[in-house]
């Protein structure tokens, strides 16, 4: 970076530093009870907070949950520059939230997402559904430009799913890649080489041409998956199991062929999400509320990130730090 862009930097921290004392004097002058060390520890380790999006009974919230970007629990190293994108450990205590808060009374699961991994996937449907069932609070999907795979599959745990005409969903299947360059290898003299406790320990290694037995063994695991992704979307749209694995081919429908087909309910926006809710559970003059993800020291990570150009080195490495180091079992419509 030029001179300029360290002094924007320098100022920007100095700035961000003077606001999170200003903050934090805010808590310790606010407890009258004298448990400020405990109350500052939560400022710090809180991950999100709720920014009111409609103003209303503040003890009748309708709390909205966004899910941007690909479901995948990344790890340090793309959480800790990119917080403005999906962190699954943050997203699963905003669930939590919700369902523990009693003034929340209905949730709107919000997703912009080509899917990601089966098992963060299956994660957050299970703790939506575990919501459900204790809390009984409604949880209504709004789709954004995209819920395909993953991104479909949590959504099958919604009570309504609201989608426009132009939402790109479906993509009902799972997907495993890798890539082979043993040509290549072989061309340049480069060879891999491999000490293994069992026949199958290195399945899918890049240097060598998989066998037909490793590939009927991923098959099997891909087949479990599928199955799962069928299941869900069956009792969650209470559509026949036959029905639901013919629309399951891999193929993305738009919201049109979407609600035709009945994996949506309505055409709507958020707007209109909220305001079915309201009419349709009792809760007109709810106050409704948005998670945000803005962890103390999340803004200053972010300036940092948004400094950092896409095609630099910086961030090839930080991609390549928080890409898994095997190959993984998706529902996930295109990386």
């Amino acid at each position: 970076m030029n001179r300029k862009r360290w002094t924007a930097l320098a100022i920007a921290a100095a700035l961000f530093v003077i606001s999170v004392l200003v903050q934090a004097v805010g808590v310790l002058l606010s407890d009258k009870e004298g448990g400020w060390s405990e109350r500052w520890l939560a400022f710090m380790e809180s991950p999100f907070s709720e920014e009111v999006i409609a103003e209303g009974d503040p003890l009748k919230k309708i709390a909205v949950l966004e899910v941007n970007g690909v479901i995948q629990d990344a790890g340090e190293a793309e959480s800790f520059l990119s917080s403005s994108q999906y962190n699954h450990q943050t997203f699963l205590q905003m669930i939590k939230q919700a369902k523990e808060d009693r003034d929340v009374k209905a949730i709107i699961l919000r997703i912009n997402s080509p899917g990601g991994g089966v098992a963060e996937s299956a994660e957050i449907y299970d703790q939506l559904m575990k919501l459900k069932k204790k809390t009984n609070k409604p949880i209504y999907v709004s789709m954004g430009t995209m819920a395909a795979s993953g991104g479909y599959y949590i959504a099958a745990a919604g009570d309504k799913i609201f989608a426009s005409p132009e939402t790109i969903t479906g993509s009902i299947g799972v997907i495993m890649q890798s890539v082979n360059y043993e040509g290549l290898a072989k061309k340049y003299g480069v060879e891999l080489v491999t000490i293994k406790s069992g026949p199958y320990k290195d399945l899918m290694n890049p240097a060598r041409k998989m066998t037909e037995a490793e590939r009927e063994i991923l098959q099997r695991l891909i087949n479990d998956s599928y199955d799962a992704f069928v299941d869900v979307v069956a009792k969650g749209r209470k559509l026949p199991e036959d029905t639901v694995r013919k629309l399951a081919d891999g193929r993305i429908y738009d919201g049109r062929q979407a609600k035709a087909l009945h994996l949506v309910d309505e055409f709507g926006y958020l707007d209109d999400v909220i305001a079915a809710l309201k009419k349709e559970h009792h809760l007109t003059g709810a106050q409704v509320v948005k998670y945000v993800n803005d962890a103390p020291w999340s803004s200053l990570f972010e300036m940092v990130s948004n400094q950092i150009k896409p095609d630099s080195e910086a961030a090839g490495l930080i991609r390549l730090l928080s890409r898994p180091s095997s190959p993984r079992l998706m529902y996930l419509y295109a990386e």
